[in-house]
């Protein structure tokens, strides 16, 4: 994933609560939505939070023919514009507006399998100017940010991204980052992390939604002392193993809907949970519910409606972090939770339904945010974890206050990562003076033992000079990553000096320098750069007989051929002397050279959008508008 710095290591950002729109929307259920604003002058919209995806998605105006009912624009959440009620973003009144053309959204590819709804589709592509909540509130607003315009109607509402992988447009050499990361790097928030859950109508005088990002609300759930790990596709992040469904207090008493544990992916982009069929099987048995085959979905006919309201079963999810059970938590849904109605398009007039589907194969097992009106999800992208919580709703009808917690990066020094909000986010003037005071203090002793052993090092071999003798442990160059010295041979222009140190010489030696013994004389050489006959530079005080550095490759005592061909240790590039050497990419790299920051997705190369790290993944191709699009 990407990293960011800060803009202000000094100020600690407080978590963002982001305000709902105080509005029910939706055609197939009623669902607490959130304002984004878009463009310049801003264009509201109420959309609804998206867990699996990682951009903002407004209504295109080609979304709503003369065939729609005259509310179309109203009911897909398009807010007035200009006095005037919109069908979607008109993105030739944004003077921010930057087109990049129509790609395909590549999202929930997964549930396109042998179904007759499909999730898949094209938008309209640009940067814009994305803000959250009115304008003037004590909103977020970020420029530059990825805005997909939509006539598919099965995304009837907009969506607000969650996710924080980038997306790259035919090129992998500029991804662009998500919402979460940017307000993460503008200091906006303190984390990539948030918590979530989808608000419920049937709760007290309807509660609703609630959406913190760089923290939670610890108000809203009952914690959980389970943690799950992400799941192995980055494109699935969310996944828990769903060990049994048990419904209590049906048709037909209480039972287990599953035969066998199945791995399901948590996604608030889509209404539904789809399962098994022999699972749906169950639900259909013991709730009476009957299978529309046009639509794919469960009704519930009002003989049934009405005694299901009468026996309000309950049903209890029983997730898990690994299929045998170790440790699971449990989350408890009343049948308020599964009584829906779906409407037009889906079905001319308002009819009751039950949110399940069939999956053809379990890729399509997923748990949508019907689900996320009684559990509490909290996210946290920098420790690729997030926990499911049952989500509280007290008995005395009135919500609590708000409990605002921070989740900070790891690193931060908090409790866990976390600390409370409610209060002062920042650090005090008395902290920070004392902060700088210490590290002053500490980088100055820290420079002055360095200057006194570089200072005595150096004492010690200019003693070693004059009186002919060496150090007891000589300065290794290559230890420090640099050449040997017998390299500086055969290369003039790598010439090195100690750290803090004056440039050194020879002391003048007009002639040649005898051993001990006063018979025998050997030629030295500078180290300015004077090649010896055989490329290197022999010690004083030994035989002319050449040794191999540790790292050449030969065995103490053998001599060095001058034809031999020396190298540094595999890095980001290769210095060469004596001989040309094939590059390596350096540690941490890929094979191309590349930083390897996260897992490649799982996308279609063609005309689709890709998600990933910043250097991996598939680009998108443009497309023309399909037929999806143009209604």
């Amino acid at each position: 994933m990407a990293i960011f710095k800060r803009q202000n290591s000094t100020t600690v950002p407080a978590p963002f609560s982001y305000s709902t729109s105080q509005s029910w929307d939706g055609n197939d259920g009623k669902w607490s939505t959130f304002i984004v604003r878009v463009g310049t002058p801003p264009q509201d919209f109420r959309v609804l939070p998206s867990t699996a995806g990682q951009e903002t998605w407004v209504p295109n105006p080609e979304g709503c023919t003369p065939s729609d009912p005259s509310d179309c624009g109203s009911s897909r959440g398009v807010q007035e514009f200009n006095g005037q009620q919109g069908t979607g973003f008109l993105t030739n009144e944004s003077s921010s507006w930057q087109a990049l053309g129509v790609y395909d959204l590549a999202f929930e590819q997964n549930l396109n399998y042998e179904t007759n709804v499909t999730y898949d589709g094209q938008g309209l592509y640009g940067f814009d100017t994305v803000g959250l909540q009115v304008e003037n509130s004590g909103g977020l607003t970020l420029n530059h940010q990825i805005v997909a315009g939509i006539a598919l109607k099965q995304f009837y509402l907009g969506l607000f991204g969650l996710g924080i992988k980038p997306a790259n447009f035919t090129s992998f050499s500029n991804p662009q980052p998500a919402f979460l990361p940017s307000a993460v790097s503008q200091n906006l928030i303190p984390s990539q992390s948030w918590g979530y859950t989808a608000g419920a109508p049937y709760r007290l005088q309807q509660v609703d939604g609630s959406l913190t990002l760089g923290g939670y609300d610890a108000s809203r759930f009952e914690q959980s002392n389970i943690t799950f790990p992400f799941g192995p596709d980055d494109s699935r992040s969310l996944v828990v193993n769903v060990l049994s469904i048990l419904a209590e207090s049906t048709l037909s008493g209480t039972a287990n809907m599953m035969s066998e544990t199945i791995l399901s992916f948590i996604d608030s982009s889509i209404p539904e949970i789809w399962l098994p069929q022999d699972a749906c099987d169950q639900f259909a048995s013991h709730f009476g519910l009957q299978y529309d085959p046009q639509t794919d979905r469960y009704l519930v006919n009002n003989t049934i409606h009405s005694q299901l309201k009468t026996l309000n079963p309950t049903v209890t999810f029983r997730l898990a972090v690994d299929p045998l059970g170790s440790s699971f938590q449990d989350i408890i849904l009343p049948y308020a939770a599964f009584d829906l109605q779906a409407s037009y398009p889906i079905y001319e007039n308002a009819t009751n339904y039950f949110p399940i589907r069939r999956a053809a194969n379990n890729t399509q097992y997923t748990i949508g945010r019907t689900f996320l009106q009684e559990a509490y999800v909290i996210t946290d992208y920098d420790r690729q974890q997030f926990s499911v919580n049952q989500a509280s709703f007290p008995d005395s009808g009135t919500m609590p206050p708000q409990h605002i917690v921070a989740i900070h990066p790891p690193g931060f020094g908090g409790n866990n990562g976390t600390s409370n909000s409610n209060s002062s986010s920042g650090l005090s003037g008395g902290a920070i003076g004392g902060i700088v005071v210490g590290a002053v203090v500490g980088v100055a002793l820290i420079a002055g033992l360095i200057f006194f052993f570089l200072r005595r090092n150096r004492k010690s071999k200019k003693a070693a000079e004059l009186d002919g003798t060496q150090p007891d442990k000589p300065h290794d160059t290559a230890a420090l990553g640099q050449p040997a010295p017998g390299f500086f041979a055969q290369d003039n222009k790598s010439q090195g000096s100690e750290l803090m140190s004056d440039p050194r010489h020879e002391m003048p030696s007009p002639g040649p320098v005898y051993e001990a013994d006063g018979t025998a004389k050997r030629n030295t050489h500078e180290m300015s750069g004077q090649s010896s006959p055989r490329g290197v530079i022999p010690e004083l005080y030994s035989d002319t007989n050449p040794r191999a550095e540790l790292e050449a490759g030969n065995k103490a005592g053998r001599s060095i051929n001058p034809n031999d061909h020396f190298y540094e240790l595999p890095g980001d590039g290769v210095s060469r002397f004596g001989g040309s050497a094939p590059t390596s990419p350096g540690l941490g790299e890929s094979a191309g050279g590349s930083p390897r920051l996260g897992r490649s997705p799982s996308r279609s190369p063609h005309l689709s959008p890709t998600y990933g790290s910043q250097s991996s993944g598939t680009a998108r191709s443009p497309s023309p508008l399909g037929p999806s699009v143009r209604r």
